[in-house]
């Protein structure tokens, strides 16, 4: 049974009942970020082999972002009149995905995951975007803006991935697991 998350009041020239739509889509857009911060953490704490600095350093300003995104997403919640919940608990309850799945690995491996991590958060929001866009150009412009920066961020992942021909070694991933084995083996 789905929440009703319509608020007792919300801003001015949206209905209340389209500020709870709009509240039920951020929120998982908030417990996507704040999964994503703490995946990329893990990376940056967890990466391994001859790449380890470059990976390392190129995670942190993402986590920076990530993090800004996040707090945005919650004060969106907020002055839409909603509760933006942060909690550990909250996110892992209402999450749709699974939890990260590579540990200590070399960097290529935690790249390649990471690529199927973008992929599916990016469609998330496009998802997302579609859905508010129908109700608040404020709402779908704070989302369009943190979609470019993911977007920016894969792409420096991909830059990793990409073959001389153009071609991702992940393309055919459907999962971290995969991608990162097939990481690791075109760079064997």
């Amino acid at each position: 049974m789905a929440k009703d998350l319509t608020p007792q009041y919300t801003v001015p020239g949206i209905e209340r009942e389209a500020a709870g739509r709009l509240i039920d889509v951020l929120r998982l857009r908030l417990h996507a970020l704040n999964d994503l911060h703490l995946t990329l953490k893990h990376v940056h704490w967890n990466v391994v082999g001859p790449h380890f600095i470059a990976v390392h350093q190129m995670v942190d300003p993402q986590v920076d972002r990530v993090r800004d995104m996040a707090d945005d997403v919650a004060e969106r919640i907020a002055a839409l009149g909603g509760v933006a919940q942060g909690t550990p608990g909250s996110l892992v309850e209402e999450r749709t995905w699974d939890d990260y799945s590579i540990g200590r690995e070399e960097a290529i491996a935690h790249l390649g995951a990471l690529d199927v991590v973008y992929t599916g958060l990016i469609e998330d929001v496009r998802s997302a975007i579609k859905v508010v866009g129908e109700i608040d150009p404020a709402t779908e412009d704070l989302l369009i803006e943190q979609l470019r920066d993911l977007e920016q961020f894969q792409w420096f992942v991909r830059a990793h991935l990409e073959n001389a021909g153009g071609s991702l070694t992940t393309a055919r991933a459907d999962t971290e697991a995969e991608a990162a084995r097939a990481a690791r083996a075109a760079k064997s």
